[in-house]
């Protein structure tokens, strides 16, 4: 992996550390346990119990990796006013379109969450956002086509 700066905000930072911790301390024991029990079974050859955890724990110890990619090369990054939008900024908009209020909060990539409505500042509606203030009006290119909003307020944190 290469050594790219990653911006998070600071409940981001601590949501990966916690989570990094319970990979570390809790999965691990317990896929240890789930293997001991599958190779009690015999046969390794044709146990799925085996293999299954076997492949948990490449994923589990993949994602241990990641997160400390990401720890170890993260700068923390909060925003610090509301006039405008910026890592951490809190945002609603109105879809022009369907005059529809949507809130979105601008985070790193490595936190973003849609269905958290954790969106990248990385993304085409958060680079958009990046620098506006209240009243702006911002198009996304979206594959349904044009997207306008309008933001309508900005809130620390």
């Amino acid at each position: 992996m290469a050594q790219e700066l990653m911006l998070l905000t600071p409940q981001g930072y601590a949501e990966l550390e916690a989570e990094l911790e319970d990979l570390k301390v809790v999965k691990r024991k317990e896929l240890a346990e789930r293997i001991k029990v599958a190779i009690s079974y015999g046969d390794l050859k044709e146990n799925s119990e085996y293999h299954s955890a076997k492949n948990d724990q490449a994923f589990m110890e993949s994602r241990i990796k990641q997160i400390e990619h990401i720890l170890k090369n993260a700068r923390i990054q909060e925003s610090q006013d509301a006039s405008t939008v910026q890592l951490g900024s809190t945002v609603i908009l109105n879809d022009i379109e369907f005059a529809e209020r949507v809130e979105y909060r601008i985070v790193g990539a490595a936190e973003a969450d849609v269905s958290q409505n954790k969106i990248s500042y990385e993304s085409p509606l958060g680079k958009a956002l990046m620098g506006q203030s209240v009243g702006a009006r911002i198009e996304v290119a979206a594959p349904a086509g044009t997207i306008e909003y309008e933001l309508l307020e900005i809130k620390i944190g």
